[in-house]
Parts: C-alpha cells; structure tokens; sequence
C-alpha cells in the first residue's frame, strides 16, 4: 500500500545512501583528473548496485518514488537502447560492443545521484556544492588570467609530476594555450562548455542566498571565463542559461538590460583580448556567404557534416555504431586528401548532437533519443509548481546543453556522456523526489 519503511533495517538501509551527495560531488570535483573520475563513477556505481542488491531492494520508494525509478531508467534507456542496436553491423563491432556494454555503469550511478537530490537535505547539499566547485573553478581562471597561471592546475601537474615524472599536458600543448583553460589545463580545453552547463546551479544558489545582486555578480564572473576560455558553442549555452533563469531572478525588463550591458562588455573584451577577437573574426567569416568561408567561420564543421550526412545515408536505420564515426569517416570525407581545419586525422564525432545520434546510432537512435526528451517533458507538464522550482537549476542546465542548434562535444564520449547523465540524473530525482506533492491544477 504504502510506501512507509516497515522495519528499524529498512529505515537503515535508506539512512545509509546519506553518503549520495558527497559521492555525486567527488566524480565532479575529480574532472580535472578524468582518471580518477572514472574511478569514482565507476565505484560509485558498483556500491550502488551491491547495497542495493543486499538489501533486496528495501525501501526503494522511500529511497526513490516510483516515478523517479522509472524516469531514470527511461532516461537511461534512451541513450543506451540506441548504442546496443547499433552494435548490431557497426563498422567496428568489437569496439560498439565494448562501449555499450561499458556504459551499463551509469544506471546504477544515475540511481546513486537521482537519490542524492530526492530530500531536501540531499538536494540543498549536492545543488550548493555543484555551485560551490564551479564557483572555485571560475575564481581560478580569473586568476589564471591576471596572473598567466592557474593555480589550482599547477597544484595538479606538480602532483602529477610527483607521482610520474610528467605533466599533465605536453610541452607542445602548454605552448599553443590561445585561451583560458583554467583547473582542466591547456590539454583539456572544455572549462568554458563545463561551466555553460552546470552554470545554472551557480546562478540559482546566489539568487536564493543574495537576491539579484548574488545573480548579477555571479552571471558576470561566470560569463566573463566563459567568454575568455574562447568556446563559442559554450557562448550559445550560456545566452540559453542566462535566458531562462534571468527571467526569473530579475524579470524580462532586466533581463534586457542586462544582455545589452553584456553585448558592449563583449565588445569592450574584442578591443582587448586577443582571444575573444580571434573568436568574433572567425564566426564573422560566416557572412561572406561562401561556403570556405563559413567552413572556416565552424572549424571545418562543414566538412564533418557532409560526412555525417554520408553515413546517414549509408546506415540509415541504426548507423555506423556508437564513437564508430572516425572508422568510417575518411570513406565518407567529403573533401579526401585536403588538409583538414583541426589538423591531421579523421574527425572523430560530428560536433552536433542530432548528425552525432543519427549518424553512429541512426533513425532508431533519434527516435529513442526524442522519446526520453518527450518523458522528460511529460514529467515537467504534469509536475507541480513546487516540484518545478526544485528541478529548475538541472531542468536549465539540461535544456541549454541539448539545445540542437549548437555545436556540442561528443555525447557518447565517456566525459560528456556522464555530464550529461549525471544532469538527466539531477533533474529526474529532484522534479520527482519522494515528497509530499500538492495536487497539480486541472
């Protein structure tokens, strides 16, 4: 009937997922170190699965509401269903087939981090301290580029030396640093899409605890290392962002004025930082209404998406397999033996989540892809209003991340991949945590 603990066990079992936030926040702190992220995600979902195994599954709707296990494991289902069909005449079988078995480890880590945002307590210390590491992150690449260092990365790579006689990154990669880099280093150059997508989290935490002045304080630190670090499609993620929680932290008035005030301070930064000025050239590049052009203008994104679409073609129902795409990619380049704009080598993903799902997972894909996204509506149409406003922070970072008119980074990569679940994660175990619900309008 009820979905009350019936035993002192049961009520024990649900005391000891307490651990959840901390867990949750540790594989987000350990980006830096990918390895050691792994790691974490990796253990995180292994202890996941056991206690939930040893203890029979007791309290499961007190530890998750029915609604949660069950939007989790679809959320899931749309992004591993299409890997596994795509295994089946994938250009390079054993590797679709090692990745999709692979990434069986994130349900039960979507299970650990669904429960560590499903109470009040879980929620308010995972979305804080979410905020509070992006916030040290930003703090440091603003130090980064007073000081020409970032502090936290060089505690990193002298670790690193310390333990292995090396660095983090090359001496080729540190010399070519054109842009802010920050705690990921000049190797790793995702700090700007990073803080794009889980910006949300930042912005709500210093709405509720400073008002506006904490949101416009915080949008402009966070706003100004993104511009900085020099990603573009981070730009587009981040105007989404600003877009939909500044119209309701300050209103559509403000809202207004405040990306005025943005679009002449981004002006203001193309007189003076080289890298922003690099950016805008390039993106102007598009207007010249010539296909070089543009093709410069996206990186040579051009060229990739004319060997997407040439797969999609080729394998239209479940694709080329999931990360298959730079196997098949110099059959279908579209200029073959030119140069390419990101140097030597295949491509190795298609930069756009909607060519990326079609063309390694194809029609099948999309659709099942389409149908989680639809789930994750659904849920948020018949949500209440209380349970909306707890799920808004991942609910944003979410939409801006999959927002399909940008350039994105490759979703079934083992980084983005678990940013990403980790978000659909978030939202699912705070819009429908195990709380009292108040009856949703007709």
């Amino acid at each position: 009937m009820g979905s009350t603990p019936n035993s002192a066990a049961e009520t024990s079992a649900i005391a000891g997922w307490r651990w959840a936030p901390a867990w949750v926040l540790a594989y987000v702190a350990l980006w830096p170190a990918p390895g050691y992220a792994e790691g974490v995600l990796v253990l995180g979902a292994l202890v996941a699965i056991a206690k939930l195994l040893l203890q029979r599954f007791r309290g499961g709707t007190r530890l998750l509401s029915h609604q949660a296990w069950a939007l989790t494991g679809v959320l899931f289902a749309a992004y591993w269903l299409p890997e596994l069909f795509s295994t089946f005449d994938a250009a390079n079988r054993a590797h679709s087939l090692a990745q999709t078995v692979s990434d069986l480890r994130y349900l039960p880590f979507l299970w650990l981090a669904a429960s560590a945002v499903a109470s009040d307590a879980g929620r308010r210390t995972t979305f804080t301290g979410l905020a509070a590491i992006m916030g040290v992150w930003t703090l440091d690449a603003l130090l980064q580029e007073a000081f020409g260092a970032s502090p936290l990365f060089s505690l990193i790579d002298m670790a690193k030396h310390a333990i292995s006689d090396h660095g983090m990154c090359t001496a080729e990669e540190v010399q070519r640093l054109d842009r802010l880099s920050g705690i990921l280093g000049p190797c790793n150059l995702k700090l700007g899409l990073v803080l794009a997508s889980l910006s949300p989290f930042v912005l709500d935490v210093a709405n509720r605890r400073w008002g506006i002045a904490g949101w416009l304080v915080s949008a402009f630190a966070v706003g100004l290392v993104i511009l900085l670090a020099g990603a573009r499609a981070s730009w587009i993620t981040y105007a989404l962002v600003l877009a939909l929680s500044g119209w309701r932290a300050l209103g559509l008035r403000k809202l207004a004025v405040v990306f005025a005030l943005g679009a002449v301070f981004a002006v203001g930064l193309f007189a003076f930082s080289p890298q922003v000025r690099e950016r805008f050239e390039r993106t102007s590049a598009a207007l010249t209404a010539d296909r070089n052009g543009v093709d410069v203008a996206l990186s040579g994104r051009t060229r990739i998406w004319g060997a997407a679409l040439c797969m999609i073609r080729e394998h239209p129902v479940n694709g080329v397999g999931a990360r298959d795409f730079r196997d098949v990619f110099p059959a279908c380049d579209p200029e073959p033996g030119q140069v390419a704009a990101w140097g030597d080598g295949p491509a190795f993903h298609a930069h756009q989540w909607v060519l990326e799902v079609l063309s390694e997972t194809g029609v099948l894909g999309l659709l099942l892809w389409i149908a989680g996204i639809a789930m994750a509506w659904r849920a948020w149409r018949y949500a209440p209003p209380a349970a909306r406003d707890r799920a808004r922070p991942p609910m944003i970072a979410l939409v801006a991340t999959l927002f399909p008119f940008n350039t994105h980074l490759a979703f079934y990569s083992t980084f983005w991949g678990g940013l990403t679940l980790l978000l659909a994660a978030l939202y699912a175990g705070s819009l429908l945590a195990n709380e009292p619900r108040e009856p949703h309008p007709a």
